[in-house]
């Protein structure tokens, strides 16, 4: 995490223009959200003095002119829409337009204290295949789902093949992804360490690195917040709420559920003793597996601030 005070300048994103504020400033520029319009921004930005830049997340619309503005060496910071929703609201913010919303990001991101390093360019460029590989086992999912109401041969058929082509995709598809990871020795070297947890294979271990890269480098707390896997107290006065967990990167978690159940019945005799202890208390299968699951994602983070890897003497991390 590195601390900056700086000129800081936000931008709403679409997906055929941009929209900047300079915070402090009155007025806000317009470009065409591509490359010639990323050139022109980066003119803009450097004349105006900014070396901070808040995006929002739109789907994908800002990847192109974040690289650009990272490769130019801006500190850009890519914000979730609720987070500057929050910030809005708690502002009192109701008028909304594009030049609105770029004044607001850009006000939110210099009120930011500190922020996280920008990911490292090996990993984004792996997870949009990552990303690619798990929409192939969504739609895996709904073919098999769709051949639990088909009678007719023809079609069943028909969908059988097309289950059959993605499977075949899905293990090339990691196949390739782990070729490129190992490609470079420091990666290679992490993925091992996670391979080396009883329970996690290839599938899930690629999922952990590249959707949660400050592996190895924060704390088991802050590694389950970020995954959703934090169960967060509900409490008000006399009130005792149920905890629940909330948030946090979903496609990683799903992997790591994904991984859990296995590993909670047959691989991991650690992640089998918790899954045993906790429905003998009482606990439901889901809230055993979500427990199960973060003890998975435990594992992952201290073999990785060790360098070592997994050994017995991890029973009680």
């Amino acid at each position: 995490m590195a601390k900056t005070s700086t000129t800081t300048a936000g931008i709403d994103t679409s997906k055929d223009k941009l929209d900047i504020a300079v915070h402090g400033q009155s007025g806000c520029w317009e470009v065409a959200n591509d490359l010639p319009g990323w050139r022109r921004l980066t003119q803009l930005l450097t004349k105006a003095g900014v070396r901070r830049v808040g995006i929002e997340a739109t789907g994908g619309y800002e990847r192109g002119v974040v690289e650009h503005l990272r490769a130019a060496g801006f500190i850009v910071l890519v914000l979730q829409p609720i987070q500057v929703k929050a910030f809005g609201r708690a502002r009192l913010r109701r008028a909304k337009n594009d030049k609105l919303d770029a004044a607001l990001i850009a006000t939110f991101t210099a009120s930011l204290e500190q922020v996280r390093d920008a990911p490292d360019p090996r990993l984004a460029e792996l997870a949009e295949q990552l990303t690619f590989l798990e929409q192939a086992e969504e739609d895996i999912k709904r073919f098999k789902t769709r051949l639990e109401h088909m009678t007719e041969p023809g079609l069943r058929r028909l969908v059988l093949d097309d289950i059959a082509r993605l499977k075949a995709r899905r293990l090339s598809q990691i196949h390739n992804i782990a070729k490129q990871l190992r490609a470079h020795h420091d990666l290679a070297a992490r993925l091992d360490l996670v391979l080396s947890i009883p329970g996690i294979g290839e599938r899930t271990a690629l999922a952990l690195l590249i959707r949660m890269p400050e592996l190895g480098r924060i704390s088991r707390e802050q590694a389950a917040a970020l995954a959703g896997l934090a169960p967060f107290d509900n409490d008000s006065g006399q009130h005792k709420g149920q905890r629940r967990i909330a948030g946090g990167r979903a496609r990683l978690r799903r992997s790591l559920f994904a991984a859990a159940l296995p590993a909670a019945f047959r691989w991991n005799k650690a992640v089998m003793a918790l899954y045993a202890r906790l429905t003998a208390a009482g606990k439901a299968h889901n809230a055993a597996l979500i427990a199960c699951a973060r003890k998975l994602l435990i594992y992952a983070n201290t073999v990785l601030q060790r360098g070592t890897p997994w050994t017995e003497k991890l029973l009680g991390v």
